[in-house]
């Protein structure tokens, strides 16, 4: 039978480039690759591989947000404000995302610049490496999740590994918490754009998400595939780009689990449709 308990969806997150800042909105779609505009973007070096804020942390200080059209709005101290407009034909080229290729179109010319390079020139000068803009036209298209986790014919855009990852507030005080007692309490409280999930959810105990296997929010079940190891980025400071040494020193100490430290948990949608700020959360396995 399902489990309910008071548990809402406190915020939803959309990160539209890979890396960069998100934003907040009210309600999402879901599709079944992750929500509308999620990671449809990202940037490539010059190998063609993708570039995060695990090699250019500046990337969390670059705001991203819908431009028209189902384009993007990017904008930075030093970057100054760029429009790029979505790919209808394009060059095609090969990312490579944890040695998956992925099909994708450089972007098009944004707003006040002459040609399409000017968009990969711009962003190259704000990082000082060259990159470019890359966009996930067809989510048809998207790389396969993770055999080992995935149901056949799931798939994932941009995202690290999975269509959405949902965090819990409790959670988050909880680590804070044990972060207050380490070695570093002046690095704590962290927030949770530290750990970048699409969907955060209040009103659990802490730590109740790692018993989580089928959830639903509002009108949209999800499977929970498995907890979400933690990597550098989440280090970083989202608002200065500079890292420090937690969580990862506390999630290595109290939250290790088969070599990973672990914090959220990571969703693979079993239906579509739309997510709204406020929405009820049941845990139905």
């Amino acid at each position: 039978m399902p489990q309910p308990f008071h548990a809402v969806l406190h915020a939803l997150r959309v990160h539209p480039v890979k890396s960069m800042a998100g934003y907040a909105p009210d309600s999402a779609a879901v599709e079944p690759w992750g929500l509308a505009g999620d990671r449809r973007w990202t940037l490539i070096d010059t190998t063609g591989k993708v570039v995060t804020q695990r090699q250019q942390p500046r990337l969390a200080l670059v705001g991203a947000e819908p431009g028209p059209d189902g384009g993007v709005r990017l904008s930075a101290p030093g970057l100054g404000a760029l429009t790029v407009g979505v790919p209808e034909t394009g060059d095609r080229v090969v990312a490579e995302i944890f040695g998956t290729e992925v099909d994708a179109v450089l972007a098009r010319p944004g707003s006040g610049e002459r040609d399409a390079d000017g968009v990969h020139r711009r962003l190259s000068g704000y990082l000082g490496a060259e990159v470019r803009l890359v966009h996930l036209d067809d989510p048809a298209r998207s790389r396969p999740v993770d055999p080992a986790f995935a149901l056949p014919g799931e798939t994932v855009g941009f995202a690290d590994g999975f269509p959405l990852l949902v965090t819990t507030l409790a959670s988050l005080d909880a680590l804070n918490s044990l972060v207050s007692q380490g070695d570093h309490p002046e690095e704590g409280p962290l927030p949770m754009d530290r750990f970048r999930p699409n969907l955060v959810v209040a009103g659990t105990t802490p730590w109740e998400e790692d018993g989580w296997r089928r959830l639903a929010v509002g009108e949209v079940t999800f499977r929970v595939a498995k907890p979400c190891g933690r990597c550098v980025i989440t280090t970083t400071d989202q608002r200065t780009a500079e890292r420090g040494r937690e969580p990862l020193r506390t999630l290595g100490r109290h939250r290790r689990l088969d070599g990973r430290l672990v914090f959220g948990q990571n969703l693979v949608p079993e239906s579509t449709g739309t997510l709204r700020v406020g929405d009820a959360v049941t845990v139905l396995d």
